[in-house]
């Protein structure tokens, strides 16, 4: 139940930060937003400014209402957030105060300002992390022994001995279970799997606050004991304000390339016919990363909260129709062409990519339950 709330909160917060932009922008631009809401609809209550005082008076349910004001709303549906954008289906047009009455550096604006919103969510995010103080890798050698340094698993080989025994990405490795062995460096859990190759092996490893015992045996493969992890050295390291803002912007671009690149290699998957990939996951699969990451404290929750962040915004940065990225790309078609696009056209356009994007979501929700119950 706590792992579930924290995915709709985790979720909920980049929506509606996301939405958020979205109304900042529009309001800032002269565009009347007729409803901006916490959670999605039905509304449960909400609040707009009375046209006669001036004075903000409550509305309850989910009746409709007709104001000059925008209507700041709580919902049933406690995920997210939206934003009604006045003239945003393109109706309006000699309304000063619409969307489609803009022109178009103002409306690509708007649009793009979900996903500026979630990149500035993320900076703040890990600039948050680097100053409560957050894991970083050194570049020692395996065998260098740091003060106060952890040795944690960084990526874990499908079907791996590490795998079947149920291992987990952040997790710290610690001593051999009779605790005759403590892995102060990379080499000595290395030297202790060598050494023990076609055995079981027994070790305590550290997730979160618990400590757990794991039992394992490492495979012999060119004279070495394997047992399918990547390992990293790292050490809690604080940094002064500045500093850490200054790193939150550096890791938000490295984050970026590094995202636009996979998603790059997963779309080439896509089109030579290679598949998707074993690494997109859906809301099932978010959940139980969300859950994992719960395990290991709060600066990796935010850490965690701005890769999605990130991810959303370049999501929705795509040139798919229903997307921001979609929309915008109409806009600058209607700029080259000199006149605007058939309503009635881009309108299908965009239901129709929205029905593809659903169906992909359920595609990936329905291999991340086969996955699980694999």
């Amino acid at each position: 139940m706590i792992t579930i709330i924290l995915f709709i909160a985790i979720l909920g917060v980049l929506i509606f930060v996301h939405e958020l932009g979205h109304f900042v922008t529009a309001r800032r631009n002269g565009v009347k937003a007729d409803e901006f809401g916490f959670g999605f609809p039905p509304r449960m209550a909400g609040f707009v400014r009375d046209e006669a005082t001036g004075k903000f008076k409550f509305v309850w349910g989910n009746k409709d209402i007709e104001s000059k004001h925008t209507v700041y709303s709580i919902n049933w549906i406690p995920l997210g957030g939206f934003v009604k954008i006045k003239g945003e289906d393109g109706s309006g047009v000699a309304e000063p105060d619409s969307f489609a009455a803009k022109k178009a550096w103002p409306r690509i604006k708007i649009l793009a300002a979900g996903v500026v919103m979630n990149l500035v969510f993320a900076w703040f995010a890990i600039s948050l992390s680097l100053m409560i103080g957050a894991p970083e890798a050194i570049d020692y050698n395996a065998g260098t022994d740091v003060p106060g340094s952890k040795i944690q698993i960084s990526q874990i080989m499908p079907g791996s001995p590490a795998e079947r025994a149920g291992l987990k990405i952040g997790d710290e490795i610690v001593r051999s279970s009779d605790g005759h062995v403590i892995f102060g460096n990379i080499s000595d859990f290395q030297n202790f799997n060598k050494d023990n190759r076609n055995k079981e092996v027994a070790f305590n490893i550290k997730r979160g606050d618990e400590t757990i015992l794991i039992k394992a045996v490492p495979e012999e493969k060119d004279g070495q004991g394997v047992i399918g992890v990547s390992l990293v050295q790292t050490v809690v390291v604080k940094y002064p304000v500045y500093q850490a803002v200054w790193k939150g912007a550096i890791a938000v671009y490295d984050l970026t390339i590094l995202i636009l690149v996979s998603l790059g290699v997963i779309l080439a998957g896509i089109f030579t016919g290679h598949g998707v990939g074993a690494d997109v996951s859906g809301p099932i699969g978010i959940a139980i990363l969300t859950k994992q990451v719960a395990a290991l404290g709060f600066v990796h929750i935010l850490q965690f909260a701005a890769m999605l962040s990130i991810n959303l915004a370049i999501i929705n940065a795509l040139p798919i129709p229903a997307l921001d990225g979609g929309r915008i790309l109409f806009i600058l078609i209607e700029k080259i062409k000199g006149s605007p696009i058939s309503q009635k056209a881009e309108q299908s356009m965009h239901t129709v990519g929205f029905m593809l994007l659903i169906l992909l979501m359920i595609a990936v929700t329905l291999r991340d339950v086969f996955k699980f119950i694999k």
